[in-house]
C-alpha cells in the first residue's frame, strides 16, 4: 500500500501543473479582464461586460493598447495598470512565477479586496466546509436506509415510487430545488418559515449557548436540503444497488439454508460487503457537494462562503483569487482521491491496490 500511495502522490504535481496550464491558457483569451474592469469602473460605465458585448463600438472607438473597456483613457495609465497587475510581462514569465509561489502557498493578495488570498480562504471555508458536512451527514442518514429497505423490497410498489421520486429529485438542478424552497418557505410567495439569507442572525453573539444552535439549524436549514438532493438520489441507488448485488450471491443463500433470520443475514453477513463502496466514498462525495453545490447554493441564499467568493472573483477576473482557490480545490480533490482508495483499504483489508497496479 505504502508504494502505491508514493506513486499517487508523485501523480498529484503533473496533474495539478496540467489543470493550472488549462485554467491559465484560457484566462489569457476571456475578454473583460481586470484591467477592462478597472477601465471601466473609472468612465463610470459599470463594468467591463458592458463593453465587450461590442454594443456601439465602431471604428473610431478610442480604444487603448488593444482593451475595450480602455476608451478615451490616457495609455499611460493603461501601462501602470498593466505594471501593477503584471501584465507587462510575458505569458509564461508569469505563469512560472505564479507556479514558483504558488509551491510556497504564496497566493498572493486580491486585487480588489485587499487582502492575501490565504485569509480571504480562510476567512470563507467555516462556512463552505459546514453546508458541506452538514448536507454529506444528512445525504448518508436518509440514503442508507432507504437504500436498504428498496433493496429488500426490489420489484414493489413501495419501490416503484420511491425511485420515481429519486429519479426527480437527481433531475433537479440544485439551485433551482433552492430557488422552489425560497419561494416556498422563506416568504416569496407562500410561507414565512425559514429566514431568506445568511447563517446566524443579528443578534447572534447575544444569544445563549442553545439559542444560538437554534438559530443556527433555523438559517441552515434550506441550503442544507437544497445542497443535499442530487447526492441523496446517487447514495441511494448505490446503496440499493450494492445489497442487491451482495443478496444474490452464494453465501447468502448459504447462510439462508443455515436457517438464519433475515436480519441476522442482512445486518450479519451483507451489510459489511454492500456498504464498502458507500461508506469508502465519503470523502469524495463530502468534496463533491463541497464543490458542486457551494457555488449555487451559496449565491441563491446569500452565504458568505467559498463558492460565492469563487463566483464574485470570476465576475471580477480577480486572478489571485480565482487561482490561488483552484490551486487549494484541486489540491484537496487530488489528496480525498487518495484518502478514498486508503478507506477503502480500511473499511475491507483484503483489497490490495498495489497487486491490481501490477
Amino acid at each position: 500500500m505504502g508504494a502505491y500511495i508514493l506513486r499517487r502522490l508523485l501523480l498529484i504535481i503533473p496533474t495539478l501543473i496540467g489543470i493550472m496550464v488549462v485554467n491559465f491558457t484560457l484566462t489569457q483569451f476571456v475578454p473583460g479582464g481586470p484591467i477592462e474592469q478597472i477601465a471601466a469602473q473609472v468612465q463610470g460605465s459599470g463594468d467591463a461586460f458592458s463593453n465587450i458585448s461590442g454594443a456601439g463600438a465602431g471604428a473610431d472607438t478610442g480604444v487603448v493598447e488593444g482593451y475595450e473597456g480602455a476608451r478615451g483613457l490616457p495609455p499611460e495609465f493603461i501601462a501602470q495598470l498593466e505594471k501593477e497587475f503584471g501584465f507587462d510581462k510575458p505569458p509564461l514569465q508569469r505563469f512560472l512565477s505564479m507556479m514558483g509561489n504558488y509551491l510556497t502557498f504564496d497566493f498572493g493578495t486580491s486585487w480588489f479586496r485587499s487582502i492575501s488570498v490565504i485569509d480571504l480562504v480562510v476567512e470563507k471555508m467555516p462556512v463552505s466546509i459546514t453546508l458541506g458536512l452538514w448536507s454529506t451527514l444528512l445525504a448518508y442518514l436518509i440514503s442508507i436506509p432507504l437504500g436498504i429497505r428498496k433493496a429488500t423490497r426490489d420489484g414493489t410498489r413501495f419501490d416503484t415510487w420511491t425511485s420515481a421520486v429519486i429519479i426527480m429529485a437527481y433531475a433537479i438542478p440544485a439551485f433551482l430545488f433552492a430557488v422552489l424552497l425560497m419561494v416556498l418557505f422563506a416568504g416569496g410567495s407562500y410561507w414565512q418559515i425559514f429566514p431568506l439569507r445568511g447563517l446566524t442572525s443579528d443578534n447572534f453573539a447575544d444569544l445563549s449557548l442553545w439559542g444560538k444552535i437554534k438559530d443556527y439549524a433555523w438559517h441552515a436549514t434550506l441550503p442544507v436540503v437544497a445542497s443535499t438532493i442530487s447526492s441523496f438520489a446517487t447514495l441511494t441507488l448505490l446503496t440499493k444497488n450494492s445489497f442487491l448485488d451482495e443478496i444474490n450471491k452464494q453465501y447468502v443463500i448459504t447462510a439462508r439454508a443455515k436457517g438464519l433470520t433475515e436480519g441476522r443475514v442482512l445486518y450479519g453477513h451483507v451489510f459489511r460487503n454492500a456498504m464498502l463502496i458507500v461508506i469508502a466514498g465519503f470523502p469524495s462525495v463530502f468534496l463533491g457537494v463541497f464543490f458542486g453545490a457551494s457555488i449555487l447554493i451559496e449565491t441563491v441564499f446569500s452565504l458568505d462562503g467559498l463558492g460565492r467568493l469563487g463566483f464574485e472573483a470570476a465576475v471580477q477576473r480577480d486572478y489571485p483569487v480565482i487561482f490561488g482557490t483552484l490551486y487549494v480545490f484541486g489540491l484537496l480533490s487530488l489528496v480525498v482521491g487518495i484518502l478514498s482508495d486508503m478507506m477503502y483499504v480500511f473499511v475491507d483489508p483484503r483489497i490490495d491496490f498495489e497487486s491490481r497496479a501490477g
